[in-house]
């Protein structure tokens, strides 16, 4: 594809020579085709199809983002409902366990 927009390019502009450098339009073409590769090749460009698809994608990507960004702001505007549990120190319970045993142990 950009093979072909150098080569339109490049008759454009040998076509757009004055008439009395006419002779020279071969050479002129293949230099300007010369040249706009060079430039276009050190750019990053990417086809048109590849360009869409991004687009897509991010369209995708933005309206996601949008619904996270509601459902978060609803939740933090939600009153807190449940507390979490206390939660019981495991030095306690393992205490407690020992005096059960040593109760049932001893009758």
């Amino acid at each position: 594809m950009i093979n072909e927009t150098v080569a339109m390019l490049a008759r454009k502009l040998a076509e757009s020579v004055p008439p009395g450098l006419r002779s020279v339009r071969e050479d002129l073409e293949k230099n300007f085709r010369g040249v706009l590769k060079a430039g276009l090749g050190k750019m990053d460009l990417v086809t048109r199809e590849e360009f869409e698809v991004q687009e897509a994608v991010l369209a995708r990507t933005r309206a996601k983002l949008k619904g996270l960004e509601e459902r978060l702001e609803s939740l933090e505007k939600a009153p807190a409902t449940k507390k979490a549990p206390a939660k019981k120190s495991s030095k306690k319970k393992a205490a407690g366990k020992k005096a059960a045993r040593k109760k049932t142990v001893g009758k």
